[in-house]
C-alpha cells in the first residue's frame, strides 16, 4: 500500500511561536545581537528557563529566533526540539549525552562515520558494532532510516525493541523522512535526529542540526551541553530556519509526492530490456532504483510502508549501467543541479563516487526538489538518450 502524504500541522508552522513574538512586525525581525540588556537590580528574579526564556542574555544560550524556531520543531515532531550548528554538531552531542559504551551502526552518511572517529578520540574506549550484531546493556543504536543515500528505510520498531531490551538507547535518524512523512518516536526511537541543513531548511542557505528528546529533563541537560560546547546555532541560520518552516507543510508533501511519481516511472524503464523503449528513454541504460516505495517486505516481515504513514521519501538513487554514464548524468541535466546535500527547493543530482571512493560508481543519488514532475521527467529522459548517443562507446 503507497502511503498518502498527509499535510499535518501547518497551523503550527505559522503560530507555534506566537507566544515568542515580542515586536509588531509580521515576518520575525532578524537579531544579530549576541548579548542582551543585563536585569536591573530591581527587576524580580525568576527562575531560569532556558527553553521559555522571559529574557535573552547571551546568544550562547538562547536566541530571540533560536527559541522560535525550537518551539515550532517541537510541535511538528511530538517532542523537544534543540537546535545546533550543524547536523554532525547535533550528532555529536547526542553521544556526549548517551555516552555510550558500544555504538551499534551499519552503512549510512560517512559524515557520521567519521564524526564518531572524532569522539573516540576523547574515547577510545568505545567499540563499534554492527546494527544485527547482539546487544549488551549501556550499547546506543544508531539508525539512519531512509538511508542515505538509496532511501531504504529499516524497520525502527525492531531496533528499538532489540537496543531496549538490554538496556539501551537508539537514535534515529530521521533527516531523509521528518514530519509528517515519519513520527520516530511512534515506533520506540528515544532521540530523534535531523540535519535542518536539508528539509527543515529547505532553500540549501543555512546549516543546522536538530535533536529532539522525549522529556523537558532530557532538554535541560542537552542545552547546558550546548551552551558550553560552543555548537549553538547561529542568529543567522535560526532566523533562515524560521523564515523555511513557514512553508515547510508546503514544500514536503510537493517533493514527496513528486519523488514518488518519479520513481515509479524510472522503474518502468529499469523493467525495459535492451533492445526497446519506454517513453522515449531506451532500455539497458537504468538498471536499478532504490527507493522505500519500491521495498518488499523484509525476512522479519517489515513493510516500510507501516513506517513511513505520511508519504515516501523524496530522496533517492539510481543506478546506470555503465560508470561512466554516471559520471556524467548530473551534468547531462537542466532542471537537476549536480550538487552535494539535499531536501532543497531545486532538485539535485550527485555522483558521490567523485569524492567518495567507497560509494558505487554507477550510482547517483537525486534528490527532489518543488519543479512540476513532467518537466523533470523530460529532463531525464533527454539526458539519459544524450548519454547513449555520445557517451556509448567510451
Amino acid at each position: 500500500m503507497t502511503p498518502k502524504v498527509v499535510e499535518r500541522k501547518g497551523t503550527q508552522l505559522l503560530h507555534g511561536d506566537d507566544a515568542f513574538r515580542r515586536s509588531e512586525d509580521v515576518a520575525p525581525p532578524l537579531s544579530v545581537s549576541t548579548t542582551f540588556l543585563s536585569r536591573r537590580p530591581d527587576d524580580v528574579e525568576v527562575a531560569t528557563d532556558y527553553r521559555n526564556p522571559s529574557r535573552h542574555v547571551y546568544s550562547r544560550y538562547t536566541t530571540p529566533n533560536s527559541t522560535r524556531a525550537e518551539h515550532i520543531l517541537s510541535q511538528i515532531t511530538d517532542g523537544f526540539a534543540l537546535t545546533y550548528s550543524s547536523g554532525l554538531a547535533a550528532s555529536y552531542a547526542a553521544l556526549v549525552f548517551y555516552k555510550p559504551k558500544r555504538i551499534a551502526m551499519t552503512e549510512g552518511y560517512h559524515g557520521c562515520h567519521a564524526m564518531i572517529q572524532v569522539y573516540l578520540k576523547a574515547a577510545p574506549e568505545v567499540k563499534i558494532i554492527k546494527l544485527d550484531d547482539d546487544f549488551e546493556s549501556g550499547d546506543l543504536c544508531w539508525l539512519e532510516t531512509p538511508l542515505n543515500p538509496t532511501g531504504e528505510s529499516r524497520s525502527i520498531q525492531h531496533y528499538a525493541n532489540k537496543v531496549h531490551k538490554v538496556g539501551g538507547k537508539i537514535i534515529v535518524d530521521s533527516t531523509f523522512a521528518p514530519p509528517p512523512l515519519q513520527y520516530p518516536f511512534k515506533f520506540g526511537t528515544d532521540c530523534i535526529l535531523h540535519s535542518a541543513t536539508k528539509y527543515f531548511g529547505g532553500h540549501s542557505d543555512l546549516l543546522g542540526g536538530v535533536l529532539v528528546v522525549r522529556t523537558k529533563e532530557e532538554w535541560d541537560t542537552l542545552q547546558s551541553d550546548r551552551t558550553y560546547m560552543g555548537n549553538s546555532m547561529g542568529s543567522m541560520e535560526s532566523w533562515l530556519l524560521l523564515r523555511s518552516l513557514r512553508t515547510f507543510h508546503l514544500r514536503l508533501p510537493r517533493q514527496s509526492e513528486t519523488a514518488s511519481a518519479l520513481v515509479e516511472w524510472l522503474q518502468k524503464i529499469v523493467l525495459t530490456p535492451e533492445g526497446q523503449a519506454f517513453d522515449g528513454v531506451p532500455g539497458g541504460i537504468l538498471t536499478q532504483v532504490w527507493h522505500s516505495s519500491l521495498q518488499a517486505k523484509d525476512a522479519r516481515g517489515f513493510d516500510p510502508s507501516t513506517q513511513m504513514t505520511g508519504g515516501w521519501n523524496a530522496t533517492f538513487s539510481i543506478e546506470l549501467s555503465k560508470a561512466q554514464y554516471a559520471a556524467w548524468f548530473p551534468h547531462s541535466l537542466e532542471y537537476f543541479t549536480p550538487a552535494t546535500s539535499l531536501g532543497g527547493v531545486e532538485s539535485l543530482a550527485e555522483y558521490r563516487y567523485s569524492w567518495d571512493p567507497t560509494s558505487n560508481p554507477r550510482a547517483v543519488r537525486i534528490s527532489i526538489g518543488v519543479e512540476d514532475l513532467d518537466d523533470l521527467k523530460a529532463d531525464i529522459r533527454q539526458a539519459l538518450r544524450h548519454l547513449v548517443q555520445t557517451r556509448s562507446k567510451l
